[in-house]
Order: C-alpha cells, then structure tokens, then sequence
C-alpha cells in the first residue's frame, strides 16, 4: 500500500506542538510516507525532520515565507490544491489551517486527522481581529477570512473521513463542516515522565505564547495572588506581557524537553487557563504526578478528572482562577493516581485506534471502488 501524510506548515516558530507530535506518530506507523506540507522551515525544527522525504508547496520559494508564512495566506488553499497525489492508496492529512483542502484521485482514500478547524476564521475570528492584526490590515482581514471560510467548508467534502482529536474539536466539525468524525485522543510519550511526590513553591505553564492560550489571565492571577509561576514558550503576546508581569512571574523562552519535563516535576501544579482544542501539555504534566488548574471548557473536559487529577475554573477571570488555586492547595494530591489516568492518552493507545480505525475504512473504501469502478 502506498501512503503520504499531509501536514500544515512545519516551521516550529512556538516550538513543537501538539499538531507536530501527532505528525510524528503517524510518520513512526508509515516510515516511508513522504510528507506534503505547504511550507518547510529547516532551521526552525529538530534535525532528524531532514532525514524525511519532506514536499513543500510553491509557498517555499516565496521571498520571506519561511519566517512570515502568514502573508501568504490568502495563497494557502491553491498551494494545497498543486500538491499531487496520484498513485497513492491513502493521504492521511494532519490538519489545522488548509491541509485538508488537497485533491486527491478517486480510488485515493483521505482520511483527514483533524486538530482543529480553521480557528482563526471560525470561533477565534472576532479574537483574530481583535489581537492579531495590524491597523492596516483590518479592513482586508473581513472579505479574507469571508473566501477562506467559503473555501474551507467546500473543501472539507473532499475529505472521505474525519477524524478529530477531541469530542470538543468533533462537534465544531459537525458545526462548521457539517460532518461526522470520530474522535481519537492525540498521543502522548507518556513513558517519558516519571510521578514524584515532591513540589517546589512555584506553578507551571507551557505553551505557545499567543492570545487564545490566556497566558494574561495567569499573568494577573499571579500578580494578584504573589506566588511563584514560571511559563515556558515564546510567542507573539510575550512581549507584550512580561511588561505587566511582576518579579514573582518568569518567562523561561523555549526550553528542551528535558527541561520542560524537570521543571513539570518539580512544579506545585499546572496553569492551563485558555481553551484547547485538546492540550498535550497538561496530560503531559500529569504524567508527572501534578495535579493541573485548567478553565472548563475545550479539551481539558475530557483529559482533567476534578478532585482527582485537577481543579476546574469556571469563569474566565483572575479571580476565578485565584479561587481554583486555593482549592487545589487545600488538596492532598496522589501523583500516584494522577499518573495513572494519564494511560488514556499513551502513544501506544493512539497506534492501536489509529490502526483499526483506517483499516476499516480501506476495506469500505475498496468496496465502494470495487462498486463504482
């Protein structure tokens, strides 16, 4: 069987993302799948991804796209639509932004593994406009985002099946797509972490430093509250935060995973104030044994146990969230037992799912094939 993977842009600005370690996984089950993408940023990922077979679009040659891909935007979905699948038994495409728009022939099966729909065109819009766009820009953004989100709905029908990464993420593709999708958890190494009992007196964040995270919200919490709270990632919005931010709040940049991972074990809990699609990060702090402060709503839902492996907030305030802190300090927590629950979520589980969810929809494909043809 011949397989491709396609996979939105790879140029790691944040650091490797959920997105990217869902690539990985899939990259591991089919080693010698080239990966189509729209654009390819050697210098910003991890050396190994140039032992791949990796085929960007036309974006690559565009002067700047590499370190500005979001100029080109407007240019993302006739990128896509150049990339040629002939002669492929299956795509899977690892999809955020436009990858699911490909074409592929008839008796090519696409399955699309989604971790989002097209956020900033569709529930993140009005926060898009608000946050991330320039002065100038704003009266083009409007007519923009009104063709890409034209685009994205009538593209999502190539799709023979979708899979989402969350029962949060599948009900705003039923929403936007108007499409069924079934849903398996993304994979987390979670073989890398080790519980321990012990914390020291400081909070944890980790993540892409951009507004929909609400790293703002944990910034005036902390300013309020005067503990410890350490946030690992860059970003956009940093820039703009460590000024508000006060002595007891540190921005670390980008770490390496093993820094990421010490820090996780030695952290007193883990800050997850936005709402995430699904959240790596959090499931990966619990496999530390840390019990994770997170707001109620997104994926946190389906990955945080309250009481047992969390403390939920229910209001997008500072205050609410200070609340949650204090709730989770009254708490004699089983790293233990927190660890456990973290199994759900493992490497191993998503291969298994992974597997017998595509192999189904060969056969039923080949059927349909078989019929038509």
């Amino acid at each position: 069987m011949c397989v491709a993977i396609a996979h939105d842009q790879l140029s790691l600005m944040g650091g490797i993302a959920g997105s990217e370690k869902v690539l990985l996984a899939l990259r591991k089950l089919f080693s010698d799948a080239p990966v189509y993408t729209t654009l390819y940023n050697s210098e910003k990922i991890p050396d190994f991804f140039s032992q791949w077979d990796i085929r960007p679009s036309f974006i690559q040659k565009l002067p700047g796209a590499k370190t500005h891909y979001q100029m080109y935007l407007p240019l993302m979905p006739t990128a896509v639509e150049q990339l040629n699948f002939d002669g492929y038994d299956l795509v899977i495409s690892s999809h955020h932004s436009v990858i699911k728009g490909i074409i592929t022939p008839p008796e090519t099966l696409h399955i699309c593994y989604c971790h989002s729909p097209m956020r900033y065109a569709w529930d993140l819009y009005h926060l898009y406009l608000k946050n991330d766009v320039k002065q100038w820009q704003k009266p083009l953004v409007p007519w923009l985002m009104n063709y890409l989100r034209t685009w994205d709905r009538v593209s999502a029908d190539r799709v023979d099946e979708f899979i989402a990464n969350s029962h949060h993420v599948a009900r705003r593709i039923k929403k936007y797509y108007r499409r069924e999708a079934k849903v398996i958890y993304p994979p987390v190494d979670i073989r890398r972490f080790i519980s321990t009992n012990t914390s020291e007196d400081f909070y944890l964040m980790v993540g892409r430093i951009v507004a929909y995270k609400r790293h703002d919200l944990a910034i005036e919490a902390f300013n309020k509250n005067g503990r410890n709270l350490i946030i690992i990632g860059d970003g956009p919005e940093r820039s703009r935060l460590e000024s508000p931010a006060k002595k007891n709040i540190k921005f670390l940049g980008r770490q390496s995973d093993d820094m990421i991972v010490d820090y996780m074990q030695r952290c007193r809990g883990f800050i997850f104030p936005g709402e995430e699609d699904f959240g790596i990060a959090p499931v990966e702090a619990m496999a530390c044994g840390k019990p994770v402060i997170a707001y109620k709503k997104g994926g946190a839902i389906e990955t945080v146990v309250e009481g047992v492996t969390g403390i939920f907030f229910v209001e997008a305030t500072a205050d609410s969230l200070n609340e949650a802190i204090l709730a989770l300090e009254r708490v004699t927590w089983s790293s233990e037992q927190i660890a456990t629950h973290t199994t759900l979520f493992s490497q191993e589980r998503f291969s298994r799912e992974i597997i017998d969810f595509l192999e189904i929809q060969l056969n039923r494909h080949q059927k349909r094939i078989t019929e038509y043809f």
